[in-house]
């Protein structure tokens, strides 16, 4: 089992279109974003233009959800609006407009992979998926089979469980939990 703890002070900034995207984790590591030929991408984003277009990805499904307020958005000319912390499900390929601005989480999972979710929770959790994300909120503590890692807001830690162990989870404050399976 593999343990990344990835803060985000340390994640590297590029531009898109509507503003700043922080990557924290692509995978697997020989992965390029720019080929699209990654199993999943871990990302937050400022969004600075209302409105904007958010990057297309065919083959991808993708998880938003915004950090610091509500999204009004638009998918395939449908409106929507979503809250701080509702978590957004889309198509990655679908025509998206944002009518707000913001800072987001953004987990995109390649289509080929057999299982994925995403919650939001800081009830106790038990999981045996080959890879487990955990993304903090706010300054948390999460205890992984009984040893404690410091989180600060909008850290993420990922769980490589190529042996698919049992893994027991304990948060101290809401979490983004991620899990996937190839």
């Amino acid at each position: 089992m593999n343990i990344h703890l990835l803060h985000k002070k340390s994640s590297k900034a590029s531009v898109w279109s509507g503003g700043l995207t922080y990557e924290y984790m692509i995978y697997p590591k020989t992965a390029n974003y720019a080929d699209r030929d990654f199993i999943f991408r871990i990302s937050s984003a400022t969004i600075e233009q209302a409105p904007s277009e958010f990057t297309k990805f065919k083959g991808y499904h993708r998880y938003l959800v915004m950090l610091d307020g509500c999204l009004d958005i638009e998918i395939n000319k449908e409106k929507k609006c979503y809250e701080k912390y509702e978590i957004m499900e889309f198509n990655s390929d679908d025509d998206v407009t944002s009518y707000s601005k913001g800072i987001d989480f953004n987990w995109m999972v390649s289509e080929k992979t057999h299982h994925h979710k995403l919650i939001i929770t800081n009830k106790e959790q038990n999981s045996n998926a080959e890879i487990i994300i955990l993304f903090s909120l706010e300054a948390t503590v999460i205890t992984i089979n009984n040893k404690p890692y410091q989180m600060e807001a909008y850290d993420l830690l990922v769980i490589e469980n190529q042996k698919k162990e049992n893994v027991k989870l304990h948060f101290s404050n809401k979490c983004l939990f991620g899990i996937l399976d190839f």
